[in-house]
């Protein structure tokens, strides 16, 4: 397996800390608001790369967080004169059934900000106690200077950053750069803390769930590619100052997502939502569309690029249904544990950094192969292997499949209809079928 690592900028092969076993974190959603499309890729990404190591008998410790603080959180609440728990239950809610949707396996764990502060203040401190951060009315501040190996995710330098540092006006920060550890706020949801009621900083919050649940140093940390800079980079550098280490030894980031050549954003009115999106395509459509680019690469959603996800999906579904209704109606077994060079060569194009794209050329290739077995009068061993190569494909890539089970009077109206076709009665063949496209068995 190698992997693009944005710590080293370079593919590495992966070498997990424990043999066997993988532990990631990614990045989750800060809930006051549904997910929109450009979140779904982190989804699709990782569940993917989580599917790939399971497949690759890899144990694999997932989690992923919610932001269950935030000032918009809080002003949503204001607006609708409700508790913030209302709004971020609301909006988890909204966002499980969007993974959900999307075919995602469980996540192993989902720890929130609300039921981590304790650690988070004990984290905080402990900055404060080593030099690292300060107080100041009440505000906590990380301090960038101490921390020399800042800008190593984001490859920035801290002298650069300065010349283009906004200066605010009588900032109580030491440095323009320092951020936001410890928040004093005066309205919303609060906590006590050593520097007086508050609730903490974003950049905080994930380094903390990380070691709260790991308690060392991970594989894998990842997210979208907007989160290199401040808030990976704040990451490394807080878990640096209290723990020695990097928090990750792999950095994975996605690109970011156009529609029709231009960034998704709400000021140009493109905002796509990722439920609407699963609505209108089926999540089988939406998790191939985002996987038929690779995941470093930005993704421009245009008409063309749905058609052709939806006309490879639906080929891939077809030709399993083929197999699937010619194998019930010749009695033939199609399980089967063995697999051919096609699922070799996919699974060599997904340990290369996740190539995706190079993966679905083998998923096509066996699609292929499968057609003309089918077209062939005898069924033969390939036609087994080939479509177990197949499932396993598509249950990497995370797309959903569902076998065509056959009953009597459907085995008895499909040769009904070979019957019509062979003396030549093609009118009764036609109502044989169009009954056949009722029930869902041909198409």
């Amino acid at each position: 397996m190698k992997l693009f690592n944005t710590k080293t900028n370079q593919i590495e092969e992966f070498k997990p800390i424990k043999e066997n076993e993988v532990s990631m974190y990614v990045c989750g959603p800060t809930v006051y608001g549904d997910a929109h499309i450009g979140n779904a890729r982190p989804i699709i990404l990782f569940d993917t790369l989580r599917r790939l190591f399971a497949a690759l008998n890899y144990k694999v410790d997932f989690v992923s967080n919610y932001t269950d603080v935030d000032d918009k959180i809080i002003t949503k609440a204001i607006q609708e004169n409700v508790d913030e728990t209302v709004i971020t239950q609301r909006y988890i809610d909204a966002y499980e059934s969007v993974r959900k949707s999307l075919n995602t396996l469980p996540v192993l764990s989902n720890p929130k900000v609300t039921e981590t502060i304790p650690e988070i203040v004990e984290f905080i401190q402990d900055l404060v106690d080593k030099g690292y951060a300060y107080n100041v009315n009440g505000n906590v501040y990380f301090r960038v200077e101490k921390a020399e190996q800042y800008g190593e995710i984001s490859k920035q330098r801290i002298e650069d950053l300065l010349v283009g540092a906004r200066i605010e006006a009588e900032s109580e920060k030491e440095n323009p750069l320092d951020f936001t550890l410890w928040k004093k706020t005066e309205e919303g949801i609060q906590w006590e803390s050593p520097w007086g009621l508050g609730r903490p900083g974003w950049h905080t919050e994930c380094v903390v769930m990380i070691h709260d649940h790991f308690h060392h140093m991970i594989d894998i940390h990842g997210g979208g590619m907007d989160l290199k800079f401040p808030h990976h980079e704040n990451e490394v550098a807080q878990s640096r100052a209290c723990f020695n280490h990097s928090l990750a030894n792999v950095w994975m980031h996605n690109g970011m997502l156009n529609i029709d050549g231009e960034k998704m954003s709400k000021s140009l009115g493109n905002v796509m939502l990722a439920k609407d999106m699963v609505k209108l395509l089926g999540g089988p459509v939406v998790r191939w569309l985002m996987l038929s680019t690779h995941y470093r690469a930005p993704i421009n959603i245009t008409e063309d690029v749905i058609e052709t996800a939806k006309t490879e999906v639906n080929k891939a579904l077809a030709v399993l249904k083929q197999v699937e209704i010619k194998s019930q109606l010749s009695n033939y077994d199609l399980s089967s544990n063995q697999t051919s060079e096609f699922y070799s060569s996919f699974l060599n194009a997904m340990q290369d950094d996740l190539n995706t794209p190079n993966a679905m050329k083998s998923v096509f290739d066996v699609i292929k192969s499968l057609n003309n077995l089918i077209r062939s009068k005898e069924l033969k061993d390939e036609l087994r292997v080939h479509y177990n190569d197949l499932i396993k494909m598509l249950d990497i890539l995370g797309i959903e499949h569902h076998v065509t089970k056959l009953n009597s009077h459907q085995i008895e109206l499909y040769q009904l209809w070979n019957q019509a076709k062979e003396n030549k009665d093609f009118t009764l063949a036609d109502t044989y079928r169009q009954q056949l496209i009722n029930e869902n068995v041909l198409v």
